[in-house]
């Protein structure tokens, strides 16, 4: 495999398996933990098989095409190979060898045919691309001319401007003409008109051969450009067809756009410009017609500028950043111009939310069909999958969007269409109905009406649509709708121009209605202003910033799923505004069933994605993919043995058992055993501890023990004490200050010796932290961080599971779940503490009962083969005593 550098062993296994699964189009689960080069050894493993795959449909394309144009020695070839026999004869299906002989033929020359065809347009897209690439001049020569393009539009806009001068336009028909673009276009379902998306100008260009393709998805958009930066740096950057995929929010260069702030408004916004271009002939060729509506088009949709930036992305591998640079450079939308290049790009990277959700998948243009998907950072795979499926919305936020809509049908109910007026009224039926099964009312206040029967109902889909009598409706119908029309955006945009209390409104009849909308929010906002109320304000400016529609069209779409994939919470609290409904994705294999099918080969990997036993059985399994089919790799560190340190710790100082369940981890004697094993080891580990809870809860009680017993005092002597915060906005500045003290600490000498940072398991610590070299150079983990199981979520789920899942070694699949939870949590937290090649560092896990095989084998190989387990602590102590000596010696 070409590498930049000598590759480790681990990584050249790694490579090697990789390319096995991919030639044999398998469904992989590799693990290979942090600072092993696991990006490196996916982008050189993975295109080093594109690369020979490619090569060999070459070789192939050269053989047939040389048959095909044989002349009439190949011919004769080939109908000695097919032995016609005589002419009269049959063949077994009854068939004169004639018509065989002729049906083959044909066959082989629409191969030939097609073979040609796919030949020439690859030769004339990688001309194209060679001239692009050495030719600067031409770069030159189109930026000239959209120089040229600005200037005249420039120009063209200000004789406008100082044609209208004097013109006296009045406001009030300004107001009118801002209004017309709120009004719904005529609908018609995908039944009645194919709806057809497209360039105006001829397409030829872009329908280029789908070429065999890599997928890679990680989970943020800062991993994914460390991959395409680290794709630049291998032997593979200059030679690869890189495009990178994100969101709008993230590539769009329109900064009227940007400005709206929510993912969705910009996605509205987005598809109502392009709309408007494709209805922009239409309403020019209306003849002798005034033109009622100005369409607001995006200058950077064009055609000419999106190619070249099509261009520009396959010559030359670029992350998100540099083609959001090149976006604005060009003036060509990088969203779009990126998508257009997805057919002759080698490697995509984009977010695995857009993977794996189909109707984004869709939009995006990727086709999955024989390709292949690498799923990077899969160890949350199955929460994600369950997260983008689901949906909650609040009492408030039906009520509100309620008054919105109706508000809006009202005003402009004379000039909507009936298809619009129905759906409209089947929506607002939709919501009255949500709000009646919270026990409510959609004409009152939502924070003012008490919930008769407070407490969580879980339903079935079906139950809940009978319960809510909506059963007669087709929500497949309604939820298309809400997509394709926009409602949501033109809702906002009403909201926008009427919802603000100091908004002038004009005084009319249909206005004075409009104070209801404008009261509505008033309401909300003094309701929850009472004393003993809930703060609500950031839910009011969630609902002022974008419409609550947008919320609603996600539920609406996930009560769409099968009966038994999913449930509907009905969660009743206080007030019916407070009370929620929240769709819970069962079965996150139904969705991702599609992506294995169509794919030649999946792999999901990650750093730690042990116990694998979940995505095995909940995913894969479910998925209908053949056990068969499905391999696991797991490799160990680069680091040598003596760099790493897991201790199983059974008991503490003064011979205290450390099991740290519900029953016992409350009890005063542990909280103060916990202490002092944290204070005999703050007095022999240098740098940074990071201590990790099961729960914010627990952590608190801990803190609050330790300090009405005066333990916290003699920890401080050694360590400063620091804890993670609860708010997301808090946790770089805990970092930078934790962080800083150990520097000083280190630079210093004197009696304290680092920081002590304690953490939650599954909070803002756990994961996507790096708590490198001498910030992390003891991490320990407080008892087993079991989920909730009085959770009504998790209770549901691992009813379905053991309804549907055969038992496994005579456990129980909610056994098994709520097992691999806990340890799936224990994993991520203890990775934070070796982070690249020369890192040291201690692992402690406090409670006996990692001890137990059935949990010991959850733990990642790398780590597994080097714990130690001790019964007493003072065994442990000498251990962390060579700990420091080593440590120090290597300081």
């Amino acid at each position: 495999f070409p590498f930049p550098y000598t590759p480790y062993l681990i990584q050249e296994r790694f490579m090697a398996a990789l390319y096995g699964a991919l030639e044999a189009g398998r469904v992989g689960i590799f693990e290979s933990p942090t600072g092993t080069g696991k990006s490196l050894s996916l982008i050189c493993g993975a295109l080093s098989w594109l690369r020979d795959f490619e090569e060999k449909k070459r070789r192939e394309e050269a053989r047939l095409l040389a048959l095909g144009d044989g002349g009439p020695e190949g011919e004769k070839e080939r109908l000695a190979s097919a032995e016609p026999g005589q002419p009269g004869s049959e063949d077994g299906a009854g068939e004169p060898d004639w018509v065989t002989a002729f049906v083959q033929k044909k066959e082989e020359r629409d191969v030939v045919e097609r073979l040609k065809e796919e030949q020439f347009r690859r030769k004339k897209r990688e001309d194209r691309l060679e001239k692009i690439r050495h030719n600067v001049q031409l770069k030159y020569a189109a930026k000239r001319k959209r120089s040229e393009e600005d200037e005249t539009k420039r120009l063209l806009q200000l004789s406008k401007e100082v044609l209208s001068e004097g013109a006296g336009v009045d406001v009030l028909e300004q107001l009118e003409h801002n209004e017309e673009e709120l009004i719904l276009a005529e609908y018609e379902s995908d039944e009645e008109k194919k709806v057809v998306s497209g360039l105006e100008e001829d397409d030829d260009d872009l329908e280029e051969e789908h070429v065999t393709k890599i997928y890679y998805c990680s989970r943020t958009h800062s991993q994914l450009s460390q991959f395409v930066r680290e794709v630049q740096k291998s032997p593979f950057g200059k030679d690869t067809r890189l495009v990178s995929l994100g969101s709008r929010q993230n590539l769009c260069v329109n900064e009227e756009v940007r400005r709206l702030g929510a993912l969705q408004l910009i996605n509205d916004r987005c598809m109502e410009m392009q709309k408007n271009k494709h209805e922009k002939k239409s309403d020019e060729e209306m003849e002798g017609k005034k033109r009622r509506v100005s369409r607001t088009v995006c200058p950077f949709y064009s055609y000419e500028q999106m190619q070249f930036l099509c261009d520009e992305v396959l010559v030359e591998v670029k992350d998100i950043e540099q083609l959001v640079a090149l976006g604005r450079e060009t003036k060509a939308c990088p969203y779009y111009g990126s998508r257009y290049a997805i057919p002759a790009a080698q490697l995509v990277v984009l977010p695995y939310q857009m993977l794996l959700h189909e109707p984004t998948r869709s939009a995006a243009g990727i086709k999955l069909k024989d390709q292949v998907v690498i799923i990077d950072e899969a160890h949350n795979l199955i929460d994600t999958i369950t997260c983008i499926h689901s949906a909650e919305v609040s009492g408030s936020q039906l009520c509100c969007a309620h008054s919105q809509l109706l508000q809006y049908m009202e005003r402009y109910r004379k000039r909507l269409k009936a298809k619009n007026l129905m759906y409209i009224k089947q929506i607002l039926y939709l919501l009255e109905r949500f709000v009646a099964v919270l026990g409510g009312n959609v004409n009152q206040n939502p924070n003012c009406q008490a919930v008769a029967q407070p407490g969580t109902v879980l339903k079935s889909i079906n139950d809940f649509l009978f319960q809510s009598q909506i059963d007669n409706i087709n929500l497949f119908k309604v939820q298309r709708y809400c997509e394709k029309s926009l409602i949501s955006r033109k809702l906002f945009g009403f909201v926008e121009l009427y919802g603000g209390p100091a908004t002038a409104v004009k005084t009319n009849k249909e206005n004075q209605k409009l104070a209801g909308l404008q009261n509505f929010l008033l309401t909300l906002q003094q309701g929850s202003d009472k004393e003993g109320d809930p703060p609500v304000e950031a839910e009011i400016d969630q609902l002022q910033t974008a419409s609550p529609l947008m919320q609603i069209e996600g539920f609406l779409s996930a009560l769409t799923n099968a009966n038994q994939d999913g449930r509907v919470i009905l969660n009743r609290q206080g007030t019916v505004g407070q009370s929620s409904l929240k769709f819970l994705l069962l079965n996150p294999a139904v969705h991702f069933a599609k992506v294995v099918e169509e794919c030649r080969a999946v792999i999901i990997a990650g750093g730690t994605m042990q116990p694998v036993a979940d995505f095995r059985e909940q995913l894969l399994s479910c998925a209908g993919v053949d056990p068969a089919r499905v391999m696991e790799f797991s490799c160990g560190h680069v680091i040598p043995p003596e760099n790493i340190l897991p201790i199983i710790l059974c008991s503490g100082p003064s011979n205290q058992q450390l099991e740290f369940t519900y029953q016992t981890r409350d009890l005063p004697q542990m909280m103060d055993e916990t202490g002092r094993i944290l204070c005999n080891l703050c007095n022999v580990v240098p740098g940074g501890v990071v201590c990790f809870f099961p729960s914010y809860e627990y952590e608190k009680q801990v803190y609050a023990h330790w300090e009405k017993t005066g333990l916290l005092t003699r920890l401080a002597t050694k360590k400063k004490i620091f804890q993670e915060p609860k708010k997301a906005n808090q946790v770089e500045q805990v970092l930078v200050e934790y962080a800083k003290c150990i520097k000083r600490c280190s630079q210093a000498g004197g009696q304290m010796t680092g920081a002590l940072l304690l953490s939650v398991v599954g909070g803002k610590m756990s994961e996507g932290i790096n708590f490198s070299d001498d910030l992390g150079r003891c991490v320990i983990m407080v008892g087993m961080p079991y989920p909730n199981i009085k959770s009504p979520e998790l209770q549901e789920k691992m009813t379905w599971l053991d309804k549907t899942m055969p038992r496994a070694a005579g456990q129980a699949p909610s056994r098994v779940l709520i097992e691999n939870l806990c340890m799936k949590a224990v994993n991520q937290s203890i990775g934070r503490a070796i982070r690249h090649q020369k890192d040291f560092a201690s692992i402690l896990l406090l409670d006996h009962r990692y001890a137990r095989p059935a949990i010991f084998n959850k733990l990642p190989q790398w780590i597994r083969e080097r714990t130690q387990v001790k019964p007493a602590f003072g065994s442990a102590f000498a251990e962390l005593r060579k700990v420091r000596t080593f440590i120090l010696n290597t300081a």
